[in-house]
């Protein structure tokens, strides 16, 4: 999808600082998160001394959790603000699933997010950001921005802009930044895995008029809020044993399971062996007269076992639990493949009767057919596929003829209820379900 945005905005001079990432899953240490922080405004300080900066570009996700800490995209925010000062626009693209704060929106001047779940629109998201902080430093513009919170956490897959009501929500946007006096408008559904204060639905429009950038603040709160009860999962969900019926029974191919509960793009561990579980105790799928994959479980010590044997050689090995979680299986089988994988590390597949799992050394998602078809699998040709995701992401939804998703556990369960959540503001759609809750007006900034 071409647009203007395709290219980097010319005649300006970009001075990247830091770029680092990593799968999502689980809190991170402070002092890794001081550690990189320092680093980033290290550099920023020392470039803004040489050559002062006109503007800041933040490529963050927004729902990092530190530990002992309890808003880190905020704290990092305010720390660039206070190298750069009050004259330097800043501005920050994020991830739909991230967070707003206060503290966040009082130092980002241009705060933007994808308008597409799966994030397909990811690039241009980014694209935008950098265009937007230009048009403004070129024009003279000082954003003004209005936020609310909308008090309303939902996990991801609840919130498809395949599907309504996300999909016509997220389909206002382009209207509303089309309008004289907006600069650009953002949703963002917030993270529901995480138990801080800040996490929960919010809404920013930015441009220079003011009343309107309120009032379209609100309007997309309210309407956000009175679509609460219609959100669900883009497809069947069901506990993992009616999963695997259903995939026995149909005869579309191929079939996906969405191992939900320990999706490791989501911040799964990537550790639970859960589905196997249930996939091993499938008289037909143990018995080889049914054929399933299962993407996949980290296991190192089981994958080092399978490279030790090697292809063809026969394997009794424990999978599960290697990151933490409280649970492990025991696989027996031969061993069908082992590769090398630049993200996943060493992987390993080994089939017990009808069954193959895909083992790997390092936690890795598995989004592509290719991501199989390397490892000698064909999704279809066999009778399920399950892997490690929540809704399907592009490649598997296209290649998909039929798809449950299963309601497992782990660290994404798709329950957030039963969670227990104590750190979140309450009350808090759907964990206050009854809740009388009226949307604060929007707070405006700059």
């Amino acid at each position: 999808m071409l647009s203007r945005y395709d290219a980097l905005p010319a005649g300006v001079e970009w001075l990247p600082l830091v770029h680092a990432r990593a799968l999502p899953g689980g809190a991170v240490v402070a002092e890794f998160f001081d550690e990189m922080s320092a680093e980033i405004l290290d550099r920023l300080r020392r470039v803004h001394e040489e050559q002062p900066l006109d503007g800041v570009y933040l490529d963050i996700h927004g729902a990092m959790s530190v530990v002992g800490r309890v808003d880190a995209e905020g704290e990092l925010a305010r720390r660039v603000r206070e190298v750069v000062g009050s004259g330097v626009l800043v501005s920050a693209s994020m991830d739909p699933h991230g967070n707003v704060s206060t503290e966040l929106v009082e130092n980002v001047d241009l705060l933007t997010s994808h308008r597409m779940s799966p994030h397909e629109d990811s690039k241009l998201t980014l694209a935008r950001a950098q265009a937007k902080l230009v048009e403004c430093l070129v024009s003279g513009v000082r954003p003004l921005r209005a936020w609310t919170t909308v008090p309303v956490l939902l996990p991801g897959e609840k919130a498809c802009t395949r599907d309504e009501p996300a999909k016509g929500l997220y389909g206002m946007l382009p209207g509303i930044e089309a309008m004289d006096g907006v600069i650009d408008a953002a949703i963002w559904i917030g993270y529901a895995w995480a138990d801080e204060p800040r996490c929960q639905a919010a809404v920013v429009v930015s441009g220079t008029d003011a009343e309107l950038i309120t009032e379209q603040t609100r309007l997309l709160a309210q309407a956000w809020w009175d679509a609460r009860a219609e959100f669900g999962f883009s497809t069947r969900a069901c506990d993992s044993d009616t999963a695997i019926a259903e995939a026995l029974a149909s005869r579309a191919r191929p079939f996906f399971i969405s191992d939900s509960g320990d999706n490791p793009t989501a911040g799964g561990s990537g550790d639970v062996p859960f589905m196997l579980r249930r996939l091993l105790a499938e008289e037909r799928l143990a018995g080889g007269g049914a054929s399933a994959i299962w993407a996949s479980v980290v296991a190192p010590a089981a994958v080092a076992e399978c490279a030790r044997v090697g292809v063809g050689g026969r394997v009794t090995v424990s999978v599960g639990g290697a990151l933490g979680w409280d649970d492990a299986v025991e696989l027996s089988g031969r061993v069908t493949c082992v590769v090398d994988d630049e993200v996943g590390g060493m992987i390993a597949v080994v089939a017990h009767g009808g069954v193959s799992a895909v083992l790997t050394s390092r936690r890795k998602p598995f989004h592509y057919v290719r991501d199989f078809t390397v490892l000698g699998l064909d999704p279809a040709a066999v009778d399920m596929t399950v892997v490690k995701v929540g809704y399907l992401v592009p490649d598997l939804f296209d290649a998909a003829n039929g798809w449950v998703l299963a309601l497992t556990p782990g660290g994404v369960d798709q329950d957030i209820v039963r969670l227990g959540h104590s750190g979140v503001e309450r009350p808090m759609f759907p964990l206050d379900e009854a809740a009388d809750v009226v949307i604060e007006s929007p707070r405006l900034f700059g």
